[in-house]
């Protein structure tokens, strides 16, 4: 069983394991910054645009604030930004009509948690899959699991793996190329149902494992 942070619809690499194997999610850990915990990257006219949940800060004189506790700073309307820019991302893309009625609802209803919004954007990614979604999570933290193996690196902004991903038709890849490891959206939105078939490949070295 791998152990693996809920992320802002998961990048591409970290959604193949929540796919394919036994996961365990960890709810348990202190927050923390430059990590895909309130960010995701997408493809725009403009390039690679990294989508941000903005949250409400504990301050120092708290100390360290647990995942699980950190609440989405709701005063900002990021929620009718990220969803305008997906639209203008993805609007052309072969399969964003056929899933923006079950991805729209998320920019609509207020979520205050910010692991509740991140494992429910994970949860709609599965059912447009009409796959079922893993549910275990973490009772305490632990700094090394001895039961389970440790993946609670991929929620880092900052981890650069050598990948092997296989390039796929996406909205601007005439522009700017492919873009690899973006948001599942991007996956989603070019290859619809075809997704399931494409996150089956290795994405990643046996020895980054």
């Amino acid at each position: 069983m791998k152990l693996i942070h809920p992320s802002y619809f998961p990048n591409i690499l970290t959604f193949s394991y929540i796919m394919h194997h036994p996961i365990c999610w960890e709810v348990n850990d202190n927050y923390q910054k430059q990590t895909f915990r309130n960010r995701t990257n997408i493809s725009n006219d403009r390039g690679k645009h990294i989508l941000s949940i903005p949250i409400i800060h504990a301050g120092r004189a708290n100390g360290r604030q647990k995942y699980k506790d950190v609440l989405i700073d709701n005063s900002y309307p990021w929620q009718r930004q990220h969803w305008r820019t997906l639209e203008t991302a993805y609007r052309t893309s072969p399969f964003f009509e056929f899933y923006e009625d079950d991805i729209r609802p998320l920019y609509h209803q207020t979520y205050e948690s910010l692991l509740d919004f991140n494992l429910k954007t994970i949860e709609t990614i599965f059912e447009c899959l009409q796959l079922e979604m893993p549910t275990e999570k973490t009772l305490a933290y632990e700094t090394t699991p001895e039961s389970k193996e440790d993946f609670r690196f991929l929620i880092s902004a900052k981890f650069k793996p050598q990948l092997n991903i296989e390039p796929y038709t996406q909205v601007f890849g005439d522009r700017h190329g492919f873009t690899p490891n973006l948001s599942i959206l991007d996956l989603l939105f070019n290859l619809g149902p075809n997704s399931i078939q494409y996150l089956k490949h290795e994405f990643i070295a046996a020895d980054n494992d």
